[in-house]
């Protein structure tokens, strides 16, 4: 059977990933170790792999439950992994948010600025003057003395427990909703309540973002745990797919990000 089959097109080099990393596992009996994951790539992982294969377990992590990015441990079913397994450092730092206003993508430009892929970043949280950063532990301390300054704020971070992390867990409100089909548009319409011109026109420009990447196809099939962000209108996310209507419409329940 063709494995690719159940996936999208442009997955399948991630697939192919997933696949020689579990072959190693099973020849070295050495963990993998993965960097930092989006919400899809952990699907596809567990899909994958999860529980069908008896000698080998799966962990994920992120910093806390919560997390939305997160690091994936594939293991001998005999490894006993904790936390620590995951080499995780939470960064902190504090600013004026009376005179300066920061978001997400001010820290994320920041961050990327230095040279650093995104996959050695994991969750970032801005809230009442309070910036946090998950990433890998090899980062930690070049971030620490090169990210000192987010637009006009300067910044000193200070590597923090983890018991000290923010979460966003009660910032997603879940509804239920009926679109006429999974395509993009049909989903930002209805999630945005917006016209279907308007979709249209945001994904066009650029402005609708997939699981962190940016769509430019009102018709890209949208599959439960996918994450899209729509420039000006904040964060979603597809929770779930609940069947289809006597109509053909299709049941799905979505979460907006407050």
């Amino acid at each position: 059977m063709d494995i690719y089959q159940h996936f999208r097109k442009e997955e399948q080099g991630f697939i192919d990933q997933v696949l020689s990393w579990k072959e190693q596992v099973e020849h070295s009996f050495v963990p993998k170790l993965t960097d930092f994951l989006d919400p899809r790539e952990q699907q596809i992982i567990e899909m994958l792999i999860g529980t069908s294969i008896d000698e080998l377990k799966l962990y994920q992590f992120g910093g806390a439950v919560q997390s939305e990015r997160k690091r994936v441990i594939i293991a001998p079913y005999y490894e006993v992994i904790t936390d620590g397994n995951f080499q995780l450092t939470l960064l902190e730092a504090t600013y004026q948010d009376k005179f300066v206003t920061l978001e997400h993508r001010d820290v994320m430009g920041a961050f990327l600025s230095l040279g650093i892929i995104r996959k050695k970043l994991g969750d970032i949280y801005v809230k009442d003057g309070v910036i946090q950063i998950i990433m890998t532990n090899d980062i930690a301390s070049y971030v620490i003395t090169n990210l000192t300054s987010i637009k006009n704020a300067t910044i000193k971070f200070e590597e923090k427990p983890s018991h000290s992390l923010l979460t966003n867990a009660a910032d997603w409100v879940e509804s239920d909703k009926t679109v006429s089909s999974l395509r993009l548009d049909a989903v930002v319409k209805e999630i945005y309540r917006i016209s279907r011109k308007d979709a249209t026109d945001l994904i066009t420009k650029q402005f609708v973002k997939v699981n962190h990447r940016v769509v430019e196809d009102g018709k890209f099939t949208v599959e439960p745990g996918d994450l899209i962000s729509v420039r000006g209108k904040g964060r979603s996310k597809l929770v779930t797919i609940n069947g289809q209507s006597k109509k053909d419409k299709w049941r799905i329940t979505t979460a907006m990000m407050k």
